[in-house]
């Protein structure tokens, strides 16, 4: 049995560290994060720069044991305590960072929500060493291949 489509997971080689790209990702989630959800400012770049890796740090170090501390009321809400937990630390970062301001729980909330997607969008396409995933489409035609760019 011959598959007519095949899809290939491949790998291209990144010129920036995953620590950076990963910094990078959170930058551009706190960008949008500003634009679209009143009551989430950031005053300069420079602010979102160390905000972004602040968040960064937070989430690495921090949210580790604070998942652990919540297990059991974790597994009561079934993982959707989380969700308080993303916003307590974003809420967090805003404190330490004074450029970087978040006004209420709820733009808190929403803010790590948007940052949740936007940073799990950008992560399915990036591997641990910080390498960009892409996929090829594969036409395989009675022993021959060809290629779709």
């Amino acid at each position: 049995m011959t598959l007519k489509y095949a899809t290939i997971f491949s790998r291209s080689g990144g010129c920036m560290s995953g620590f950076l790209l990963r910094w990078s990702i959170n930058l551009l989630a706190l960008i949008l994060a500003a634009k679209l959800i009143s009551g989430v400012r950031m005053e300069s770049m420079g602010m979102g720069i160390l905000a972004a890796g602040l968040l960064g740090f937070v989430n690495a170090v921090l949210r580790p044991v604070v998942l652990l501390l919540t297990l059991p009321i974790n597994l009561l809400t079934l993982g959707l305590f989380t969700l308080i937990i993303n916003a307590a630390l974003l809420k967090l970062v805003s404190e330490l960072v004074p450029g970087f301001v978040i006004e209420t729980f709820n733009a808190a909330f929403f803010g790590a929500l948007l940052v949740s997607i936007v940073s799990w969008a950008l992560n399915i396409f990036i591997s641990g060493d910080g390498r960009l995933f892409f996929i090829k489409r594969v036409h395989k035609n009675n022993g021959r291949t060809s290629h779709d760019e």
